[in-house]
């Protein structure tokens, strides 16, 4: 993680160490990044997930991203929310399965303080040419 930690960071460069993280698995800057009620919606099943089961699979090594290309990223800032939406084409397994997923995406961080803080994030799977 870089020499600022993700709590003094812009939303913007969270949400690069947010996939960051995923990749390297590094389940200790996802704790500092995830807020402690994150839910995140599944992009291939649609299941939720809280914060803790995340941290699990990835600490684990059962889920393991092995590249995370996101694209068209924007991000909309409202007082102490920021939602940033976007792309996103990932190859990884979950435990020996391997999975590959194009999708969009919406993350809501919250600012508490002046720290930034994943609390949501929603993927929907497309087209790889949409």
């Amino acid at each position: 993680m870089d020499k600022k930690t993700s709590n003094q960071a812009s939303p913007k460069e969270v949400e690069r160490q947010f996939f960051s993280s995923l990749i390297q698995s590094d389940h200790i800057a996802l704790d500092r990044i995830l807020n402690d009620d994150f839910i995140l919606i599944d992009v291939l099943r649609g299941a939720e997930i809280d914060k803790t089961t995340l941290l699990e699979v990835i600490r684990s090594g059962q889920l393991k991203f092995e590249t995370i290309e996101p694209s068209e990223v924007r991000l909309r800032l409202y007082r102490a929310t920021a939602i940033v939406t976007g792309r996103t084409h990932m190859y990884g397994r979950f435990g020996d399965v391997p999975f590959t997923a194009h999708s969009r995406y919406t993350h809501v961080y919250i600012q508490q303080g002046v720290e930034w803080r994943l609390a949501s994030a929603q993927g929907i799977p497309i087209e790889p040419d949409v």
